[in-house]
């Protein structure tokens, strides 16, 4: 196991009264590729920017690795960030955008060519020196504004929505180029999103905001498979999300009907939230089901039909490789290893507050 490279602990931090970051812990491993996902407004570019040291937290204190860099300006951190915007200097050729942390250090002509060589090579833009700016696609600005942080060497990138501004083939090839990047250099990345695809896509670790709590913190895997709470499984990926009742250990009521799960620990006879994904839903004959419905909608989606369902006045999302006309009568089943059980939050105040890690 990797040893711990940044350790943010109590961070608290408010705007204008009101809170953002509410008694924040989280720790980052060494060349861990970390993901701080969320709506908008949940804290996640704040952690980022304490993080930069572009904001100065109101509590709370930034280990980096065993010092407390909680008062040092950004320059001196070594930690290099890029942004949404990139920020390229636009009079600049690409060489000398690149150079320019480089130059401000007084490093030797020779030492940063061979840096500008480098750095476009990793980032599959050689030859590119002489161009300017405004002359690249926007994935390629993108690639360049890596370049320039990598070339500093920093021990750490902090990534803020870096491909929001792109179209979809193009983010998608960019977040393989970034995965590819962390895995040759050996820098510890953290990245921010409200993507959720684009986490599950790249990150080692997942840390999920909500209203400047942290709400869960897992693999890509654990996050969508095992998710803590209602807020989690609805922000990651399509969730169907149900009232039941927890029977008993390994026994959940839907609608009246009981279905067979694995979660224990929930007592007997206590409301529950059961979460179930479209994709686990199987539909069949009428009498093959637990649970009879009626098909409402039907979409293409070309990997998979994705279908509503209406069955004991609630809409049921299934995604499935069969399709069913709207109109049809089917039954509906899900295997007991696919019915995720969660405690039910008593007030909206604990749906948002944090869970320990």
């Amino acid at each position: 196991m990797n040893k711990i490279l940044i350790d943010l602990q109590h961070i608290t931090k408010s705007f204008d009264g009101q809170m953002v970051l509410d008694d924040l812990n989280l720790y980052i491993r060494e060349n861990e590729f970390l993901t701080l996902l969320g709506p908008s407004g949940c804290g996640k570019t704040t952690t980022l920017r304490i993080l930069g040291g572009f904001e100065a937290p109101d509590k709370g204190n930034v280990i980096f690795n065993g010092t407390d860099i909680t008062k040092m300006p950004p320059n001196k951190r070594q930690l290099n960030t890029v942004f949404q915007k990139y920020a390229l200097f636009t009079h600049m050729t690409i060489a000398d955008n690149i150079a320019f942390g480089l130059k401000i250090k007084n490093k030797s002509k020779s030492y940063i060519d061979d840096k500008i060589k480098y750095a476009l090579k990793l980032v599959n833009l050689e030859g590119y020196e002489k161009r300017m700016p405004d002359s690249l696609s926007g994935g390629q600005q993108q690639r360049i504004a890596i370049a320039r942080a990598i070339v500093n060497e920093p021990k750490v990138l902090l990534l803020d929505e870096p491909l929001g501004a792109l179209d979809l083939k193009l983010r998608q090839d960019m977040q393989y180029e970034l995965i590819r990047l962390k895995n040759e250099l050996g820098i510890t990345f953290i990245y921010v999103t409200h993507d959720q695809e684009e986490a599950l896509t790249m990150s080692d670790t997942i840390v999920v905001m909500n209203q400047g709590y942290i709400q869960q913190i897992g693999s890509p895997e654990k996050i969508y498979n095992e998710p803590e709470n209602a807020f989690v499984a609805d922000f990651i990926g399509d969730s169907n999300i149900i009232g039941g009742t927890m029977i008993e250990d390994k026994l959940v009521e839907i609608f009246g009907t009981r279905f067979p799960c694995v979660d224990t620990g929930f007592g007997c006879g206590k409301p529950v939230d059961v979460v179930i994904r479209p994709e686990d839903v199987i539909l069949s004959a009428p009498a093959a089901g637990r649970i009879k419905g009626v098909v409402t909608h039907l979409i293409f989606k070309g990997v998979h039909y994705e279908m509503e369902v209406t069955a004991n006045g609630y809409e049921w999302l299934v995604h499935s490789t069969s399709m069913f006309p709207v109109g049809t009568e089917v039954g509906i089943d899900v295997d007991p290893f696919n019915i995720q059980i969660m405690n039910k939050p008593a007030s909206e105040d604990e749906e948002a507050a944090k869970i320990d890690e």
